[in-house]
């Protein structure tokens, strides 16, 4: 074996990771376009019939679109801190940064999206007395 074959090998996991991520990206990209697509489709020939679940459907694949694309330099910037790559790291933390902060405000919106919507508020069961001289409870 020659003296490079090992030195290549952080290289190769580092490009593996890139294609992996890039890959992953479009591939969750392509689904909540197809999603937003089926929402299209759903207004125009139901009148908006199943919106309420093809949004729960893309806020899901949003979140996972968000989790991908800013996770994965994150990993591979932890693999090149390993490697001692240490300014392919740093591009590569930069990129989970910049991702992260652009997709946040999508997040907040698809997590409020499958936020379960507030219980309501209960009617009052004890009996308040009303001016007028009535003691009676309302209602009955």
């Amino acid at each position: 074996m020659t003296s490079s074959t090992p030195a290549a090998r952080p290289r190769y996991a580092v490009v593996l990771l890139t294609v992996l991520w890039v890959v992953t990206s479009l591939a969750l990209l392509w689904w909540c376009f197809t999603l937003g697509m089926e929402g299209w489709a759903d207004h125009h020939s139901n009148g908006g019939g199943r919106a309420a679940e093809i949004g729960r459907r893309s806020a899901r694949a949003l979140l996972l679109l968000a989790a991908a694309a800013a996770g994965g330099p994150a990993v591979i910037a932890l693999v090149a801190f390993g490697c001692r790559y240490p300014r392919t790291a740093l591009v590569y933390l930069f990129l989970a940064v910049v991702i992260a902060a652009a997709l946040t405000p999508a997040v907040a919106d698809a997590a409020r999206t499958l936020r379960p919507p507030a219980a309501p508020v209960p009617a009052p069961t004890t009996c308040q007395e009303h001016s007028g001289g009535d003691n009676r409870c309302p209602g009955g």
